[in-house]
């Protein structure tokens, strides 16, 4: 089965890594992160603030594939508070709806890079 890399034109540009890649009815988005189009950290020290772009770039990266958030059938996060990570129900719910995909949430010693709180990796499958 032939493999489509997904190069989203409104998301940062990956470096060393595909954003995505489309394998049939299957998207398997790399972890995303709280950078905006030109590579900034946006919301230094923020968890909501973080997860809010990160949503934003995931559902950026899901639309170049042709998908949406409600395609998404696992989602893994990772950061590196729990307990902050709570506060960003309303974020969720925002991007999410209704709509609750297969999800982990796990707390890590460290990510990429040091102002990173969260990061967000899932795979969609299109109907």
């Amino acid at each position: 089965m032939a493999k489509e890399i997904i190069v989203p034109k409104n998301v940062r540009k990956a470096r060393g890594f595909a954003d995505a890649i489309k394998v049939g009815k299957t998207i398997y988005v790399a972890g995303q992160v709280a950078r905006d189009e030109s590579g900034t950290v946006v919301g230094k020290g923020d968890i909501v603030a973080q997860t809010e772009q990160a949503y934003e770039n995931l559902k950026r990266v899901l639309a170049a594939a042709g998908a949406s958030v409600t395609d998404i059938v696992k989602m893994n996060i990772f950061c590196l508070d729990l307990d902050r990570f709570k506060k960003t129900g309303e974020v969720r719910r925002r991007y999410f709806g209704d709509h609750f995909p297969a999800t982990t949430a796990v707390q890590v010693a460290r990510l990429m890079d040091p102002d990173y709180l969260i990061e967000v990796e899932v795979i969609a499958v299109l109907d």
